[in-house]
């Protein structure tokens, strides 16, 4: 990581989007190295939940043993494997076997899901996750993930947008809370026009976000277009100047 670099995003997000939350990143890597490791979890715990301790500022490093849910070993990609009889967990359960979430309507509906789902397999045996401004120089973040209000997203929406021709530089995938910042948005950092991705739509995952937060991930190649694109786009305007205001009184208020 150019640390002028970083440090330059810092400036150009204050400006911007005034008070509003860093974003945090990952990669994989074969050793925790410097980062603290996520001791082993015996029981299950939301991925999500995990994070919060990043959003905070604390460097934390992954791997199969540290995650407690079995869904977030999957989207990290750290296990193929899905529960007993995940097709009837994600719809209508089966009585005094598996409770279930009611996502989808059937069973069937859940299977045919599954043979378009992407397959993943984590590069490395460990996920390293920092907040922005906790980049070192040696660090090479894959994707940048932002918790953020409906404000913020529609800033990162736009800019994610702003130069390109497809209505589509956008996408928000039916996935669990932790696939869609990290599975989706790695997995797009390999086509030819990468795309921003819209999460925490996982109504299992809400209650470890607050009411107004949504998350917007996006791997590092699109994202350090947008990082250039930033003062020439939209956010120099007139209409953004108004929504920035409000940022800056919503951050005074809270």
């Amino acid at each position: 990581m150019d640390l002028a670099f970083r440090d330059r995003f810092i400036d150009s997000w204050e400006r911007y989007f005034p008070g509003a939350e860093l974003p945090i990143t990952f990669h994989y890597a074969a050793a925790p190295g410097s980062v603290e490791l996520a001791p082993a979890s015996q029981q299950y715990r939301c991925f999500i939940a995990q994070l919060a301790q990043v959003r905070k500022g604390r460097s934390m490093a992954y791997g199969v043993d540290s995650v407690g849910c079995p869904g977030a070993k999957r989207y990290l990609g750290f296990s193929q494997q899905l529960m007993p009889h995940f097709d009837h967990f994600l719809s209508c359960g089966i009585p005094a076997v598996v409770e279930g979430e009611r996502f989808k309507k059937s069973p069937e509906l859940v299977r045919e899901l599954l043979k378009s789902s992407p397959a993943f397999h984590a590069p490395e045996p460990y996920i390293v996750f920092k907040r922005w401004d906790r980049l070192e120089s040696e660090d090479e973040p894959e994707v940048a993930i932002f918790f953020a209000r409906p404000d913020v997203l529609a800033g990162l929406f736009t800019l994610a947008n702003f130069d390109e021709t497809d209505l589509h530089g956008v996408v928000a995938p039916f996935s669990a809370g932790c696939g869609s910042i990290v599975q989706h948005p790695y997995l797009e950092k390999y086509k030819e026009h990468p795309r921003g991705v819209l999460g925490m739509f996982d109504v299992a995952a809400r209650d470890f976000v607050a009411a107004d937060i949504l998350s917007f991930a996006v791997p590092m190649g699109k994202f350090t277009q947008m990082i250039d694109n930033m003062d020439e786009s939209f956010l120099i305007t007139r209409s953004w100047k108004r929504v920035r205001k409000r940022l800056s009184e919503t951050q005074d208020a809270s």
